[in-house]
């Protein structure tokens, strides 16, 4: 399925519900999966800053603890307000890598509607996941 306007919405929509009171740095995430059900993902701040988690990788562990596994996701869309989309950052990289197909379109965008389109193939050059265990 390629990008649409319907991803960006539900992007922004997700974005809405972000927790960013220390950074005002709100990013949300719209995790689709291949039988088209539906995950919104935001990052939530913590005064403990270690403590936080990203909008990617909430929208993936909301679908994972629904019962969806790896292989099942059809794209995922990330949102900033800022002049330009931004990448996620290493830890989210790396759950992308374990849980998403590497050729799966990942399309980032900004509060303009400006979009990137990417893989975890693309952001994660020689990533390891638990593919490569070949258990």
């Amino acid at each position: 399925m390629a990008y649409s306007q319907n991803h960006f919405n539900k992007v922004r929509e997700a974005q809405s519900r972000a927790y960013a009171p220390y950074s005002n740095f709100k990013v949300g995430a719209y995790l689709k999966t291949k039988d088209g059900k539906e995950f919104y993902g935001a990052n939530v701040e913590n005064a403990a800053y270690g403590e936080a988690i990203c909008a990617e990788r909430s929208s993936l562990v909301a679908a994972i603890s629904q019962g969806y596994r790896p292989g099942d996701f059809e794209s995922i869309t990330v949102t900033v307000d800022a002049e330009s989309p931004s990448s996620p950052c290493g830890a989210c990289r790396q759950v992308i890598k374990e849980l998403c197909d590497d050729d799966m379109p990942i399309y980032l965008t900004n509060h303009k509607g400006d979009m990137i389109e990417t893989t975890i193939r693309e952001l994660l050059p020689l990533g390891f996941s638990g593919k490569d265990l070949n258990l």
